[in-house]
Formats: C-alpha cells, sequence, structure tokens
C-alpha cells in the first residue's frame, strides 16, 4: 500500500531529513514510527500525504508516484487519507460538530449527510455529547480526539498520525491511542509516530528512525534487522 525505495530528503547540501529509506508498509498494517524529536519521522509520514516530494528514491501511496503526482491528483490521493499533524488545528469559530463536517462539505457532500456522518465520527471517539461545544472549552485530549473524527470522517483507507499523544496525559493519551487502535480493528492502515515508548507497548509493528535512517524494527516483538535500511 506504502512504498518507500531508498527515499531520502534533502534540504541543503548537509541537512538531510531522511536517507536511504526503504520501507513498506500493507494493506490494513498498525504501524509505529518511533525516535526521538527530530529523527525524521514527521517528514515521512508528510512525504505519505505527497506535502514533502522525494529528493531521491521513489514513493508509491497505492500505486500513485508521489515523485510526479501532479496537482490535479491531490485530491484524489488526500481523499483516502486522514491526517492528524500537530500542526493542525480546530476552528475556533464554530463548533466540534462544524469542525468534523468540515473536510465532506469542502467536497460537496450535502450537509444532511456531512453531519450524519460527523456524529457517527464523534460516537465512535465517544465525543457525540460535545458535538455543540466549542473547541475552548474541551480538553486537550478532547480537541486530539475530535482531530481524529475529522480525520476518519471521509472513512479513509490510511490513516497517518504525527505525535497525537504529545502534550497528554497518560490517561487521555491512552483514549487517543485506542480510538485509533479500533479503526486498524476495522482494516485501516495506521502509521503512528512518537518519540514516547512508553506507548508502544502492544504494538504489532515498529520501525526506529533516528537522525534521518531507519535504525532498528520489529514485527510482534521479533527484531528484524535484516530487512531495515542501513
Amino acid at each position: 500500500m506504502i512504498e518507500f525505495a531508498k527515499v531520502s530528503k534533502q534540504y541543503s547540501r548537509d541537512v538531510f531529513a531522511l536517507r536511504d529509506i526503504t520501507l513498506s508498509v500493507q494493506k490494513g498494517e498498525l504501524l509505529f514510527l518511533a525516535g526521538p524529536s527530530g529523527a525524521g519521522k514527521s517528514t515521512l509520514l508528510k512525504m505519505i500525504a505527497a506535502m514533502e516530494r522525494p529528493s531521491s528514491g521513489t514513493l508509491s501511496v497505492n500505486g500513485q508516484s508521489i515523485n510526479t503526482i501532479k496537482p490535479s491528483g491531490m485530491p484524489y490521493l488526500r481523499r483516502n487519507l486522514g491526517l492528524i499533524f500537530q500542526q493542525q488545528r480546530l476552528l475556533q469559530d464554530r463548533s466540534i460538530l462544524s469542525n468534523v463536517m468540515l473536510p465532506l462539505i469542502v467536497t460537496g457532500a450535502a450537509r444532511s449527510d456531512a453531519e450524519k456522518r460527523a456524529r457517527a465520527a464523534l460516537d465512535k471517539v465517544d465525543l457525540l455529547d460535545k458535538a455543540t461545544s466549542g473547541p475552548q472549552e474541551l480538553s486537550g485530549g478532547e480537541q486530539q480526539r475530535v482531530a481524529i473524527a475529522r480525520a476518519i470522517v471521509n472513512r479513509p483507507q490510511i490513516i497517518l498520525a504525527d505525535e497525537p499523544t504529545a502534550n497528554l496525559d497518560r490517561d487521555n493519551a491512552n483514549k487517543v491511542l485506542a480510538a485509533l487502535k479500533s479503526f486498524h480493528g476495522v482494516g485501516v492502515t495506521c502509521l503512528i509516530s512518537t518519540h514516547d515508548e512508553q506507548y508502544l507497548t502492544g504494538a504489532d509493528r515498529i520501525v526506529y528512525l533516528d537522525r534521518g535512517r531507519i535504525v532498528d524494527g520489529w514485527h510482534n516483538g521479533v527484531s528484524h534487522p535484516v530487512e531495515i535500511s542501513q
């Protein structure tokens, strides 16, 4: 479903965000990207969404080349992605329900259908009772769960979550991860980045990055260093 082949991202002569990444992600996988801040996790996720392009190597998502994708192909690509990035914020001038409806409204969905699906998405993250509240009335953990509802309202095939537990206490972080894992449980491919290893317990597959390189990885508790690019 996602295929990196010797992908590097270089910003200047001496600055690399990613170096020689080779990684395959299968349909329905739950994959954690681990490593310290600045390891390249955010850049890797942004490349899947074509927010960044490879400097070298090739990347494909659902058979579509990110290297050569044209602006006209972006809506089709991103319609199948649920994006949860740290810089994305809820709109403060509208209700939680309206925030979650927004991705559907901008793609032309009927308002009645958008509201029905937004309510279903909020129910999945246990926040339907907050539908009429404003973002400022919610805790940080609740706002992050609203961001998840907004990301999945389009019924994406892939969820990309960049540090979704950052700045949350353990209880709220666990609720956020439980919500993401519930979507994986119904077949959605999920890539979740974190620098906090306490949240990796129970993960099926983990890929560790450091200074832009994949340095280790394991699946179901078994290390597979021969499958990881160095």
